[in-house]
C-alpha cells in the first residue's frame, strides 16, 4: 500500500494588483519510489519541507502535475533524476511515452479530471486508511472562504473553465475517494 503526506498546503488570496497562490504539495511513497504531486512555486518552502523530511531533489523518482498553472508547476524542474508525469505522458529527457493512466512502477492511479482545464488531471492513492484523490483544482478554496463542497461551485478560473466537466470530475472524485486534497485548501473526509 502507499504512503500519502501533505509537505505545503496551498492557498489562494487576492491581493490590490492580483493573486498570492501556491498548490498543495504531496509526498506519496508507492513501491519504493517517491513521487511530488504539483510541486507549487514556492522554492525556499519546498526545500525547507523537504529537508525536515531528510530528502533531497535527487530522492524524488516522479513529479505529477495535475494541470500546467504555474502555481503547481513551476518548480517541476529541480527534481534533477525524476521523470515527469502529466494527464496522458511520462516525460523524462527527450523521451514522451504515454503511461496509461497509472505512474510506472506504483500503484498510484493518474484519471482525467477535465473542466478546471481541459488536461487536468488527479491522483488516486490507496492506503491503509482509505483512498486519497489528489485533486488538484477541481477542488479548491481561497484563504479564509467557508470550505463547503458544492459540486456546482463556479471556479475562479473562467478563462479556462468548462463548468459541466468540472461538475463531472468532482463527482467522478467523490465517488471514487476517501479523502479529498484539494489544490488550495485543507483536505476533507468524503461523506458517503
Amino acid at each position: 500500500m502507499a504512503e500519502i503526506k501533505i509537505l505545503i498546503e496551498g492557498y489562494a488570496r487576492q491581493i490590490e494588483d492580483g493573486w498570492q497562490a501556491s498548490s498543495t504539495v504531496v509526498l506519496i511513497e508507492s513501491k519504493e519510489k517517491k513521487i511530488i504531486a504539483d510541486p507549487g512555486f514556492d522554492r525556499k518552502k519546498l526545500l525547507g519541507v523537504l529537508k525536515k523530511e531528510n530528502l533531497r531533489t535527487s530522492d524524488i523518482d516522479f513529479v505529477f502535475l495535475s494541470h500546467g498553472h504555474i502555481d503547481h508547476a513551476l518548480l517541476a524542474g529541480i527534481f534533477e533524476n525524476a521523470k515527469v508525469v502529466d494527464a496522458l505522458y511520462v516525460y523524462q529527457k527527450d523521451n514522451i511515452l504515454e503511461h496509461n493512466g497509472e505512474i510506472p512502477e506504483t500503484d498510484v492511479k493518474v484519471i482525467q479530471t477535465p473542466g478546471h482545464k481541459e488536461e487536468h488531471c488527479s491522483l488516486l492513492v490507496k492506503t491503509e486508511k482509505g483512498t486519497y484523490a489528489v485533486a488538484g483544482d477541481v477542488f479548491w478554496w481561497m484563504e479564509n472562504e467557508k470550505q463547503e463542497v458544492d459540486i456546482n461551485k463556479p471556479d475562479g478560473d473562467t478563462e479556462h473553465t468548462d463548468i459541466e466537466k468540472l461538475i463531472a470530475s468532482r463527482k467522478k472524485l467523490l465517488e471514487l475517494a476517501d479523502y479529498i486534497i484539494p489544490g488550495h485548501g485543507k483536505m476533507f473526509k468524503v461523506e458517503k
